[in-house]
């Protein structure tokens, strides 16, 4: 059942706007807003995660134990889904990357600088920082929004790719800087497998040997940052190791994560023939 929620979820994502309309965070944000103004909670940040994140968690594996054994486990099917649409990524990064990349297109730097840090909250000392730092930002963003969750829901399920999504709502949106740091480094452990195995990806879907070259000198770092690991990968996959400049440089990231995207869904269905059969 895996493999068909994620390929309903493609569908669904790729022809209609339900994401959308699924990711209502309004009530848990609010419920995170009360944790912050706990001061109880707020001296007890291992308290408030265990209420934002492992509560919801615990939760919804209750309402899936309760389901699953209704119409041979079709009934739970709906429940995936939703699921899953709630913990992609929010946004469209495109979109968001579109008044840089005009703006960086026609020459006009002052006007990248200002849309950069209005719309992706990036700046940047010089051209090349500014544009180094845009490039991350898609790959995080592809990966995060997209490829982390894929990972943790086709290797476990719903409930780490739901806790992966209300770790990730809590770093961005707390006011409580312990509970942020608390988030951060929960992330950084669910992040440390599947960064991985979209920077081996970057090699089979691009730049095989720049790829080993660059993965191979951090593959078992457990202190550097997934977002740095991405970027390196990224860049090396895609060919722009050597510092390529211009918004070139985002479409080759960009078929890079789709192509990637297609390597992770074709090794899904083959496992999934492979179980079957």
């Amino acid at each position: 059942m895996s493999f068909l929620v994620l390929l309903l979820a493609l569908l669904i994502e790729k022809f209609s706007a339900v994401r959308r309309q699924v990711q209502q965070d309004g009530p848990w944000l609010q419920w995170l807003a009360g944790c912050d103004s706990s001061s109880r909670l707020a001296s007890a940040p291992e308290l408030a995660l265990s209420l934002l994140v492992l509560l919801p968690v615990a939760l919804l594996g209750l309402l899936l134990l309760v389901i699953q054994p209704v119409l041979y486990g079709w009934l739970a099917l709906p429940v995936h889904l939703l699921v899953m649409m709630f913990c992609l990524g929010r946004g469209d990064v495109l979109a968001a990357l579109g008044p840089f990349r005009d703006a960086w297109r026609r020459g006009d730097l002052e006007a990248a600088y200002l849309v950069a840090s209005r719309d992706l909250a990036i700046d940047g000392e010089s051209d090349a920082d500014l544009l180094r730092k845009v490039q991350g930002h898609l790959l995080w963003e592809g990966y995060q929004g997209f490829f982390a969750v894929i990972f943790w829901y086709a290797v476990l399920g719903p409930l780490p790719a739901l806790a992966y999504r209300l770790l990730a709502l809590t770093e961005a949106h707390t006011s409580q800087e312990s509970l942020r740091e608390l988030a951060v480094r929960l992330r950084h452990v669910m992040d440390w497998l599947p960064v991985r195995a979209l920077a081996l990806s970057f090699g089979l879907a691009g730049n095989f040997v720049a790829v080993t070259q660059t993965l191979l000198h951090e593959l078992l770092n457990r202190e550097i940052p997934a977002r740095r690991l991405l970027l390196d990968n990224g860049l090396a996959g895609a060919g722009l190791a050597d510092g390529e400049s211009g918004v070139a440089s985002l479409d080759s990231i960009w078929q890079l994560l789709i192509r990637s995207a297609v390597l992770w869904y074709g090794t899904l269905a083959l496992g999934t023939l492979l179980w079957l059969s």
